[in-house]
């Protein structure tokens, strides 16, 4: 008994050392660093009452908090900001689908605006605004310094009247300049179509109407097709989204898994993550899919495609994605403003971060840039067959129905050919399917 007393004792004494030592460290550490906010916070306090009274204008008060809100923010990352009541609200119509302004995404890189991607049908889109462009004036003046919301509200105007934004551009040599007129922005979150035997569902926003819209769209094509059997494949094209609504983005892509992981978040405390599953349901019923990207695709169009890469269930084709996989959180603040938050990460299925890095396609197709030709190379473009010739033989070896399923087999491959001159990266995506197609359903 005596040994044990001792004992205790002596763990006793350790314990108020190691408390002495180690824990009072610490409190004083804390102490320093609370002491250190709080003067922080003191010389801000003064800064504001220097500017208040000497500054040689009046100052409007609220606007040098909100300035100093909204510099703290966006020191953090390009997507963290302040929304004063104004943003908050154009920002709630927006996730609804219709908006003003020119119809681009931004964000900011090295002080200027680079555009994500502009959304398809707007006047950004009319003007020849392409995904990676750098914005570096807006009417003239410079937007270099200015924050991301200061150069959007510059670019902001009456619908109908005449913006100038100069543009930098991947292999011009000089900045040049774009008129653009504004519009009222509607969005149309999915738009459908048959090419051949393939539908092709364009993507266009992850907005609140983007699932139901794509699947009843998806319906209504299989139907006119006269039945899923007559259907050889999906194009989903995610070119250009600059993402949205991340309960979108599964919905999305839920559509299209049995099962599985479709994506996770990680914030900085582990126990706010989160991991979203597919339910079971493949709203096409097994057939391939090809996924289309490029440096537009942001965010959610990121989830979309890395879910159904990672889990083998479509071919992603295109060029490398955007590389936005943060998590934003937006918080209401008091005045009916809102506060956007960088609170997490994005990962794929199988682990995978998309931030900086975006979505490696497994095949990578560049657009090409189109070229007009001359009278002259045209005409050598020109070739002739057998038929073309005088006195040629007939080919009487034909029916009537063979001949016509020989020139609806022609027809088809003529409207692929000007698709390709269209749009190459779609024509190669439905090119695939129709050889996955041919393979069977047994192909490897």
């Amino acid at each position: 008994m005596k040994k044990f007393f001792m004992a205790a004792a002596v763990g006793t004494i350790a314990g108020a050392i190691a408390t002495t030592q180690i824990a009072g460290p610490l409190v004083a550490q804390e102490a320093t660093r609370n002491a250190s906010v709080y003067e922080q916070l003191d010389l801000f306090g003064d800064i504001f009452e220097r500017i208040r009274a000497q500054y040689v204008e009046d100052v409007d008060e609220a606007a040098l908090i909100e300035a100093a809100i909204d510099g703290m923010l966006t020191s953090l990352d390009p997507h963290s900001s302040y929304l004063s009541p104004e943003d908050a609200a154009d920002m709630r119509v927006q996730t609804r689908g219709e908006f003003g302004g020119l119809g681009i995404e931004v964000t900011q890189e090295e002080g200027f605006v680079k555009v994500v991607s502009p959304i398809d049908g707007t006047p950004a889109d009319a003007a020849g605004i392409m995904s990676g462009d750098f914005i570096t004036a807006v009417d003239g003046a410079s937007v270099l310094g200015l924050t991301l919301d200061d150069a959007v509200d510059l670019m902001r105007g009456p619908v109908g009247s005449e913006i100038v934004i100069t543009v930098v551009r991947e292999g011009e040599i000089e900045p040049f300049d774009v008129s653009i007129i504004r519009d009222t922005i509607k969005l149309t979150a999915v738009r459908s179509r048959t090419e051949g035997d393939t539908v092709v569902l364009r993507i266009t926003t992850f907005s609140d109407q983007t699932f139901d819209s794509m699947r009843e769209l998806l319906a209504e094509q299989v139907e006119e097709a006269g039945g899923i059997e007559n259907v050889n494949g999906l194009v989903l094209d995610l070119r250009n989204n600059p993402g949205g609504l991340l309960r979108q983005a599964i919905l999305v892509s839920d559509a299209f898994l049995e099962a599985g992981e479709i994506v996770s978040t990680r914030s900085r405390n582990p126990e706010d993550g989160e991991r979203y599953n597919a339910n079971t349901g493949d709203l096409a019923e097994g057939l391939p899919i090809v996924v289309l990207i490029n440096g537009g695709s942001a965010s959610a169009s990121e989830i979309v495609a890395g879910a159904l890469q990672d889990h083998r269930r479509a071919i992603v084709i295109g060029t490398n994605s955007f590389g936005k996989g943060s998590v934003q959180t937006v918080m209401p603040l008091r005045g009916d403003g809102a506060m956007r938050l960088t609170t997490a990460r994005y990962y794929t299925p199988s682990g995978r971060s998309i931030q900086a890095l975006g979505i490696s396609p497994d095949i990578i197709v560049e657009q090409p840039r189109r070229v007009e030709e001359s009278a002259e190379e045209e005409e050598q473009g020109v070739f002739r067959s057998e038929a073309d010739l005088r006195g040629a033989l007939d080919n009487d070896s034909l029916s009537e129905d063979e001949i016509r399923q020989i020139e609806a087999d022609r027809a088809r491959a003529e409207d692929a050919a000007a698709l390709r001159e269209e749009d190459y990266q779609l024509a190669y995506a439905i090119d695939i399917l129709k050889g996955l197609s041919a393979l069977g359903p047994n192909a490897q």
